[in-house]
């Protein structure tokens, strides 16, 4: 099936989700505010946050790498870092249920962006797209996303197009300075006639769609 075009350079984003045990979330936290810092020495984290609505105990990180050769040697490091095993890796697994990976490139229309200050919350948005890429939902889908950005109320962080993983799966993330000051954005979005009518034409290819609203750790960039 066709994928459509993505970015030109081989950069690419791992999307990593780990399902913390509930009765552990404090201590994975702590952990991670105390030795993230050894992790981050080895390749660039675009973001860390956790899950407060839409989700619990989860935790979402986001990697840069500049190619795959890129990521196999950083796992390799990682793999013989005796105080990232010893401090983070040996007490943070007894903590952890479950992990997911994905591999996703930013659709080409799209750079990675920052928000306008620090302290806001972010919206994480995960959209289960018809099979055909790019290629065919593309254009309704850059549609929709470019009438809430012209609506004012928001703004894009990224958009996510998965490689490896569940195939056709965009994440998009929303950055906005409160939950409050977003759920305002959303109903006035809803009486938007441009907003409407680009969500109709692009839900067409739409099997399904989540959020969540995540807050970032202390060791996040994005914050």
């Amino acid at each position: 099936l066709a994928t459509g075009p993505r970015q030109n350079d081989s950069i690419f984003y791992e999307i990593r989700i780990y399902d913390i045990k509930p009765s552990k979330m404090k201590e994975f936290v702590e952990l991670v505010n105390k030795y993230f810092y050894l992790r981050k020495a080895h390749s660039e984290l675009v973001g860390f946050w956790s899950a407060e609505l839409g989700a619990m105990n989860k935790v979402v990180h986001v990697w840069k790498y500049d190619n795959f050769a890129h990521r196999t040697a950083v796992r390799h490091a990682l793999a013989n870092d005796k105080d990232w095993q010893g401090k983070f890796i040996s007490p943070a697994l007894p903590l952890i249920e479950k992990q997911h990976n994905e591999v996703a490139y930013l659709v080409p229309w799209c750079q990675l962006g920052k928000p306008p200050k620090e302290g806001g919350v972010y919206e994480w948005v995960t959209f289960q797209m018809k099979p055909g890429g790019p290629a065919l939902w593309g254009e309704a889908f850059q549609a929709a996303i470019n009438a809430h950005i012209n609506s004012g109320y928001t703004k894009l962080i990224g958009v996510f197009h998965t490689e490896y993983g569940l195939l056709n799966t965009v994440h998009v993330i929303w950055w906005n300075e409160s939950p409050d000051h977003r759920a305002a954005g959303r109903h006035s979005a809803h009486e938007d006639a441009i907003v409407v009518a680009a969500v109709r034409d692009s839900v067409r290819f739409l099997d399904s769609q989540q959020n969540m609203l995540l807050i970032p750790l202390q060791c996040s960039p994005l914050k």
